[in-house]
């Protein structure tokens, strides 16, 4: 499937006790037709009330705390063959309330955003969240262990950063043009950055108006990517909390629309709509996916 280009593998592991291993997880990603920004492993539901607990990947294996547009095409999944309207499915960030709307749109509430140091998370509490000052840290030194080639130019001058946790962290650099920025430089750059313990999904957000917002965004663990919903959660979030925006606006990525909404119970509510492209049967101890 994908949410507006995000490609998504959603793989039905329920009424088994297989988990994937990281190794797994890249030889799926690797196999011809299934690359995917994100794999969404359907499980056995652990708590009363939810449909299924979901294990969410990065292509290079490692796992994420939440995945929006995932989580919406997780939702059609589960609801595609019921007339019940709402699905609740629970990942390692808590549980995610999802709401059909139409046929292929469909609403996630992705709870409210984390904003504090350590629930993002960052380094430390000398860091403020609503300002990080990417230019004040040394990016050509050892610290970042990266390849030489993965250096910032001298000469660019980077916007202070807002730091969201949304299941997952991001920092969000608000420009007054894209196109002056090279995520495929910053991205793999900053997601190192030693200010973030976890590493971090990079957001490069142009304010429109009031109303509408145009974003591309580096996803830790899968590269650039034609959109990613918990970035566009954080932006909203970001952008409301600095004044540039309402709290409700359109969030424009390469791939497509999402609306996002920070309700003043503190909820973000992200919709958008999902497409289905294909349905498969992967034998995990064929070869060609066994782990190496």
């Amino acid at each position: 499937m994908n949410g507006i280009g995000n490609e998504i593998v959603i793989l039905d592991l329920r009424g088994t006790d297989l988990v994937l291993t990281a190794d797994e997880v890249r030889a799926i990603d690797a196999q011809p037709g299934l690359a995917f920004d994100q794999l969404m492993a359907l499980h056995d539901a652990r708590s009363p009330g939810t449909d299924a607990f979901v294990r969410i990947y990065n292509a290079d294996g490692s796992e994420a705390g939440a995945c929006g547009n995932g989580t919406r095409c997780v939702a059609w999944f589960l609801l595609r063959d019921s007339e019940r309207e709402t699905a609740n499915v629970e990942t390692g960030a808590g549980l995610l309330a999802c709401r059909r709307l139409a046929p292929e749109r469909f609403s996630v509430d992705m709870g409210p955003p984390r904003l504090a140091w350590n629930e993002i998370p960052l380094r430390d509490a000398t860091l403020d969240p609503s300002a990080l000052d990417f230019g004040a840290l040394d990016f050509g030194g050892r610290d970042l262990r990266l390849p030489e080639d993965l250096r910032l130019p001298k000469d660019l001058h980077l916007p202070k950063a807002f730091a969201v946790g949304m299941g997952n962290p991001h920092a969000v650099l608000f420009v007054d043009h894209l196109e002056d920025y090279d995520l495929a430089v910053l991205g793999p750059v900053l997601e190192h950055a030693p200010v973030f313990p976890a590493r971090a999904n990079i957001s490069l957000a142009e304010v429109r108006d009031r109303h509408e917002i145009r974003l591309k965004v580096w996803e830790r663990g899968a590269g650039a990517t034609l959109a990613c919903g918990s970035a566009a959660c954080a932006v909203l979030v970001a952008a409301a909390a600095t004044g540039r925006t309402e709290r409700a606006a359109a969030i424009d990525l390469p791939g497509g629309r999402l609306d996002i909404a920070w309700r003043e119970d503190g909820h973000v509510i992200m919709t958008g709509p999902v497409t289905y492209e294909f349905t498969a049967v992967l034998e995990l101890s064929s070869p060609e996916i066994a782990a190496p």
